[in-house]
This record gives C-alpha cells, sequence and structure tokens, in this order.
C-alpha cells in the first residue's frame, strides 16, 4: 500500500488500502497464535499512548500491539498529567515533540483533536477515538473479524443496532462498509439515529424484526449514556424490550448471522447474555484478539510512511 502519514478516520482510506492493511493484520493473527513475535519491525521507535478518556479496551490492545513489534511504549495517564492542571491541547503537542516519539495514539472526547495534533506533532498520529466522530481501527478490525468468517468484506448485509447516534464506531463502519460494497442497515429508534444519516449511503429502519431480516452481520451498539441528554430513551428496560438483541430478534436474520459489539457490553440492555456467549454465532471475543492483530499492521504501515 502507499503508506499514509497519519490514520485518523476511514475517510482517508480507499479499498485498495483497507485490502492493504486487512492482508498485513491476517498475517500477524497467525503470527500471535504461533506465539512468535516480530520484534524488529519498530525496534528503536517510541509509540505514546495519550488517552483523554478511559478506554482499558482499547489502549492494552495498542500497547501490546506495540510491544509485540518491538517499540518503546509509553503510557501517558491524563488524569494525573499537566493536561488537568490547565495545559492546552497545543501544549501537549510541543512537549510531546520536544520528547521525539514516532507514533502517537490519541483518544479525545472532543471530535477534532487527533486531526489538531496531527497538525502540530512530527510523529504519525493514530485516532483511537474522537468524540462522537470516528474509531476507524476499530472498523478495521470488525473488518477482519467478518472476512475471516464470511470469505469476503462486500455483498454482505450488516445491520448495525441501537445508539448510532452518538456512536463513533458506528460511522467509521459505515463508511468502510459502504465503501467496500455492502449494504448497510441502521436500526434504532428515531431518538437515536441521526438526521440525514441516508446520505451515507445507509438505509434506516426502526423496527428490529424488518431491519434484521436476512442480515448477514448484526453489531449491536452500546447505549452511550454519558454522552446523553435526558429523554433520549424512556428506560434501559424497555429499549431492550424493542431493540436489545435477543434470540427472537435474531431469529429474522440469516441462519449463519454473526452477532459483533464493540464493547463494553451492557448486558440485558442492548444484547442478551445469551446471544453475546453464543459459541457459534458470537464473535465478540475474535474481535478484542482482531484488534491487536490490526493495531499492530496500523503501527507498521504508519511507521515505514514516517522515516524520518
Amino acid at each position: 500500500m502507499a503508506y499514509s502519514r497519519h490514520l485518523l478516520g476511514i475517510e482517508g482510506l480507499n479499498p485498495v488500502s483497507v485490502t492493504s492493511l486487512l492482508d498485513l493484520a491476517a498475517s500477524y493473527v497467525l503470527l500471535n497464535r504461533s506465539g512468535k513475535t516480530q520484534r524488529d519491525a519498530l525496534r528503536g521507535r517510541t509509540l505514546v499512548n495519550l488517552f483523554f478518556e478511559d478506554s482499558t479496551r482499547t489502549r492494552t490492545s495498542f500497547e501490546l500491539a506495540g510491544k509485540r513489534l518491538g517499540a518503546d511504549v509509553i503510557n501517558m495517564s491524563v488524569a494525573t498529567s499537566s493536561v488537568t492542571k490547565g495545559e492546552t491541547l497545543l501544549d501537549t503537542a510541543a512537549t510531546l515533540n520536544a520528547m521525539n516519539c514516532d507514533l502517537l495514539v490519541v483518544r479525545h472526547n472532543r471530535s477534532g483533536a487527533p486531526a489538531l495534533l496531527a497538525q502540530k506533532v512530527d510523529a504519525a498520529v493514530i485516532n483511537a477515538g474522537d468524540g462522537t466522530h470516528e474509531h476507524p481501527t476499530q472498523a478495521l478490525l470488525d473488518a477482519l473479524t467478518i472476512r475471516r468468517h464470511k470469505g469476503r468484506i462486500s455483498g454482505l448485509i450488516v445491520a448495525i443496532c441501537g445508539d448510532v447516534a452518538h456512536s463513533r464506531v458506528a460511522r467509521s463502519n459505515i463508511l468502510l462498509l459502504t465503501m467496500m460494497g455492502n449494504f448497510v442497515r441502521l436500526v434504532g429508534p428515531p431518538t437515536l439515529i441521526p438526521a440525514g444519516i441516508e446520505g451515507l449511503g445507509v438505509t434506516v429502519f426502526h423496527d428490529m424484526a424488518a431491519g434484521l431480516s436476512g442480515a448477514d452481520i448484526v453489531m449491536a451498539l452500546r447505549l452511550q449514556k454519558e454522552r446523553m441528554s435526558a429523554g433520549l430513551v424512556p428506560s434501559a428496560r424497555e429499549f431492550f424490550n424493542f431493540y436489545g438483541l435477543d434470540r427472537a430478534k435474531l431469529s429474522h436474520a440469516a441462519p449463519d448471522a454473526l452477532v459483533m459489539h464493540p464493547g463494553p457490553m451492557n448486558r440485558g440492555v442492548e444484547i442478551d447474555s445469551d446471544i453475546a456467549d453464543d459459541p457459534v454465532r458470537s464473535v465478540i471475543r475474535e474481535q478484542v484478539e482482531m484488534g491487536v492483530a490490526v493495531r499492530m499492521a496500523v503501527l507498521e504501515s504508519l511507521a515505514k510512511g514516517n522515516n524520518r
């Protein structure tokens, strides 16, 4: 692939670069499962994880990916850093430049924060989630998981269910899946579906039975109450009754439909434990494994594009 400077969103990719990243990640799945490591790929490089929001899963995944490639990994704890004492994002950028880091993984509660940092730092910047904007590596790991089970990442019916309005995961998945030629459906109450989202090439349903009919992939999203204003969802129980993924609702999907969730899960709210733990239909645990391989591929690709 033509190596890019940063990974700020799926919007910066194309079908060729997506396929190239997935192919590289697939090789790392095999390597990781063999118990071997590629210790020299990032030897001498420094990876900084800068997380302004908590995310044990994503941060740990990037940390593990960096270490398996031989990078020096630094986790900056924002809760105890100068940022909480009034340091601005641009001050932080200046500090990071002085440290001469090579790769910077950023998660921030404001949309556009990683893009701003990318303008100010010499390091390659990876967006690990910004506000309600994007979470590109999550969409890539979801695509890798789907491809491993379905043998392709095109021509599939994918139903994304629940809190689409507040989900950067949903946005990145919509961009990637439509780009690769899939049929994306969004299923949820009107209060949790963004106005005008059909402009991204998706079809909107407010009924689970209709939205899941014949679907090859069913992706449940977490209710992000921390980003919601009051009144968008009457109660967790009522939400589960209408939109929570359970055995009855899943029966409308294709018999071999995969169940996915970006985590963390609210069991009994957007997904029933019986479905989440189904050893045949659920690939939720595999998504976590694919996350390490995808992030290894992203780190290696960006490092090659940032030989300074």
